[in-house]
C-alpha cells in the first residue's frame, strides 16, 4: 500500500482539491470539471490493492493477464497566480456495508491523500460533495460550507451563493458530512492543515435518483473557480444539466399529485425559513421523505 509517483513536480504552496463519488456525484463532477478546465497533468496515484476489489479481470487464452481497479489519481497545474493539486477517486473504500468509506481503510486513504498534500506543502485542502436539502429541483442550488477551523469562518461567509452548514442546523447545533469528504476534513485538522468542504444542494427527493445532479456541481465549480483563480465558461455543465433536468421533470410528473403538491411548497422555503405561504413543518418534511421513498420502492418493484 502506498503512493506511486510518475513524476514529482516542483510546486509552490499549492491548494489541494479533492473529489469522490457520492450522492448525485456532485463533488467528483465539480472537481473533475475544474481539473479538465485547467488541463491538469497526472503525477501520482494511490495503489489500489489494499482498498478495492478489481472492477474487471482480463483473460486471454485462458490465462488471467491483468486486473483493473478503481483509480485514485493526483494531478497538478501551475499558473502564474497559484499552483493546484487535484485528487480524484473513482470509489470510496468501503467495508462492504455501504457505498461510503468507513473504518480503517477510510483513515488510511485519507492519510495517504494528506501525505501528498504535506509532501508538496499544500496551503489548504478543499473537499466537495452533496448537501441533501429541503429545496426544489427548479431552484438554483446553493453551496453549504464547512471549514475545519474557526479562523476560516469569516472568510467563507464572504463566498458567493453559499451558507454555513452550521447556520442551517442551528436548531440541533450539529450536522454530519458522510464519507471521506468529512473524514478528510477532520484528519486535515488533526494534521495541521486548513480545510473547507463545499457541498452543492440536491433536493431531498432526488437523493436516491440514479442520475448525476450537475446543477449542484456547477454551483460548487463557481465557488471553487472564484477562490482558486480559475476562469471558467459561464455555460460550463449547462448541456449536461439541461439533459438531466429533462429526465428529472419526466420523473417528477410521475409522482402522485398529492405528493407533488407538497414538493411544490419547497419552492418557497429557504434553509428552513419560510418565504411564502404554507410553512414546511418537521412533520411535512418527514412525510415528504417517506412518500418519496415509497414512490421509488414501488417503481423498483415494478421494474
Amino acid at each position: 500500500m502506498g503512493i506511486k509517483f510518475r513524476q514529482e513536480p516542483k510546486l509552490e504552496k499549492p491548494d489541494l482539491v479533492v473529489g469522490w463519488p457520492g450522492i448525485g456525484n456532485v463533488g467528483i463532477i465539480a472537481v473533475d470539471t475544474l481539473r479538465a478546465t485547467v488541463e491538469a497533468e497526472e503525477f501520482a496515484e494511490i495503489e489500489p490493492w489494499d482498498f478495492f476489489y478489481p472492477k474487471k479481470i482480463f483473460i486471454k487464452d485462458g490465462e488471467l493477464i491483468d486486473m483493473e481497479f478503481p483509480s485514485n489519481k493526483f494531478y497538478f497545474h501551475r499558473t502564474g497566480k497559484r499552483n493546484l493539486v487535484f485528487f480524484l477517486g473513482e470509489e470510496q473504500p468501503s467495508d462492504g456495508e455501504g457505498a461510503y468509506a468507513r473504518g480503517e481503510k477510510a483513515y488510511q486513504m485519507a492519510n495517504l491523500v494528506l501525505d501528498v498534500a504535506i509532501k508538496f506543502d499544500c496551503r489548504r485542502v478543499y473537499t466537495s460533495g452533496a448537501a441533501v436539502a429541503m429545496t426544489h429541483h427548479t431552484i438554483k442550488p446553493r453551496v453549504w460550507v464547512v471549514p475545519n477551523c474557526e479562523e476560516l469562518i469569516e472568510e467563507v461567509k464572504g463566498y458567493e451563493n453559499t451558507i454555513l452548514m452550521g447556520d442551517i442546523v442551528e436548531e440541533s447545533g450539529q450536522g454530519t458530512i458522510t464519507g471521506l469528504n468529512g473524514l478528510l476534513l477532520g484528519v486535515a485538522k488533526k494534521r495541521g492543515l486548513e480545510g473547507i468542504c463545499l457541498m452543492g444542494e440536491i433536493p431531498v427527493y432526488l437523493q436516491g435518483f440514479p442520475l448525476p445532479y450537475p446543477k449542484a456541481s456547477k454551483a460548487v465549480v463557481e465557488v471553487l473557480a472564484d477562490k482558486l483563480g480559475i476562469e471558467i465558461d459561464p455555460n460550463i455543465l449547462s448541456e449536461l444539466s439541461e439533459k438531466v433536468d429533462r429526465q428529472i421533470e419526466e420523473l417528477y410528473q410521475q409522482i402522485p399529485s398529492e405528493v407533488r403538491d407538497r414538493l411544490e411548497q419547497l419552492k418557497y422555503v429557504t434553509y428552513g425559513r419560510q418565504e411564502k405561504p404554507g410553512p414546511i413543518t418537521d412533520e411535512d418534511k418527514k412525510r415528504i421523505v417517506e412518500d418519496i421513498d415509497d414512490f421509488f420502492k414501488k417503481r423498483g418493484e415494478q421494474g
